[in-house]
């Protein structure tokens, strides 16, 4: 008697939406070998016993199933970067099977969106734009004294991970001065890479862009790199209870202290959470020219209530926490599974992967 075939992996995605068949037929090629379901569902909701029961790559969102029903699954790889959703469900604590993240792929998108706001800003495209929609030849006086570009401009990045290393990226070929931050010390070369998960041809693999790394979680040493006499400061930032309302009035004053009279005021951009900051003092802050103007993908809360005065707030640019997306997120977070799968067969460290005994 020959040999039996060996089995398939059921790979299941559950997804909110439905996937569209581009996006299929590329899964599908990224895993050839493996039986491929797609499953709709409300965030939250559970999946099926009978799916759940047959499955052996799992990838969701906020969608898991009971831990008796999951027993033939291999590895949970979610679409989030941030796994925080799904730390109480009963599969995480109850059972020892991999979870792993997505983290590193929102670099190059988040990246696009930050400079491309600077940009708006810095060269008045708005006022531009308005005009063209008007049929106006508007050649404004004011445009050498009121637009300018980007180079030998300081950016100071907190939170210098994958996001942060993109976005220092993108601003060093703008001819920018990145001004790294982290909470842990990075003294040497060695402890300045990035061993992560990366996007090909992106990011800051070895540390090498920064012209000076700062560090801390006390308020002295955020002090400190605010007074660097930074243009733009960066918030990429986790949110947790240290980060919480970690910069306000008297952080914004210190910023914009650092930079001379004759250069234009700090720019803010946020794209990690909203809470990370005092959205009150904030929008003071924007009011009064303490800050120049200020890129917001996250607010707090969300979504925004149509009546917030943060709508209304002076050279503020607001989206709807959608910095990330794009055509290539999914099959990005695909590649993070793909490589995974073959160093679980061989018995290799995962990438993104969940500890369950430090709790990330």
């Amino acid at each position: 008697m020959g040999e039996a075939p060996p089995v398939k992996d059921h790979l299941l995605i559950a997804y909110g939406r439905d996937l569209p068949q581009w996006l299929v037929d590329e899964t599908q090629a990224k895993f050839p070998d493996a039986e491929l379901s797609v499953l709709q569902l409300p965030n939250f909701a559970p999946i099926p016993a009978e799916i759940a029961r047959k499955t052996t790559l799992l990838v969701t969102f906020s969608n898991l199933p009971a831990p008796e029903d999951a027993s033939k699954i291999k590895i949970i790889h979610s679409l989030s970067s941030g796994l925080d959703h799904l730390l109480s469900h009963p599969i995480v604590k109850e059972t020892s099977i991999p979870l792993t993240s997505s983290s590193g792929i929102h670099g190059p998108p988040i990246a696009e969106w930050t400079i491309m706001n600077w940009l708006v800003a810095s060269r008045r495209f708005i006022y531009t734009h308005e005009n063209q929609q008007k049929h106006n030849w508007a050649k404004n006086v004011d445009f050498m004294n009121t637009i300018h570009d980007q180079v030998g401009r300081k950016v100071g990045i907190l939170g210098y991970g994958s996001i942060g290393r993109q976005i220092g990226r993108v601003a060093s070929a703008l001819g920018m001065q990145v001004h790294a931050y982290t909470a842990s010390p990075r003294p040497t070369p060695s402890s300045r890479k990035d061993i992560g998960y990366i996007v090909p041809g992106t990011g800051d693999p070895d540390g090498t862009i920064p012209v000076s790394w700062h560090h801390g979680t006390d308020k002295a040493s955020i002090h400190e790199f605010l007074s660097l006499g930074l243009d733009h400061l960066v918030i990429a930032l986790p949110l947790t209870p240290q980060t919480t309302r970690l910069l306000g009035a008297e952080e914004f004053d210190i910023l914009s202290r650092g930079v001379s009279a004759s250069r234009p005021r700090p720019y803010l951009t946020n794209i990690s959470r909203g809470k990370v900051l005092d959205q009150d003092a904030l929008i003071e802050a924007l009011k009064t020219g303490v800050l120049g103007g200020a890129a917001l993908d996250v607010a707090d809360p969300e979504p925004l209530p149509e009546e917030s005065p943060l709508w209304e707030a002076p050279n503020v640019q607001i989206s709807p926490h959608v910095s990330s997306a794009g055509r290539e997120y999914i099959p990005r977070s695909l590649d993070i599974l793909r490589e995974n799968v073959g160093r679980l067969e061989r018995g290799e460290e995962l990438l993104n992967a969940f500890k369950r005994g430090r709790g990330y």
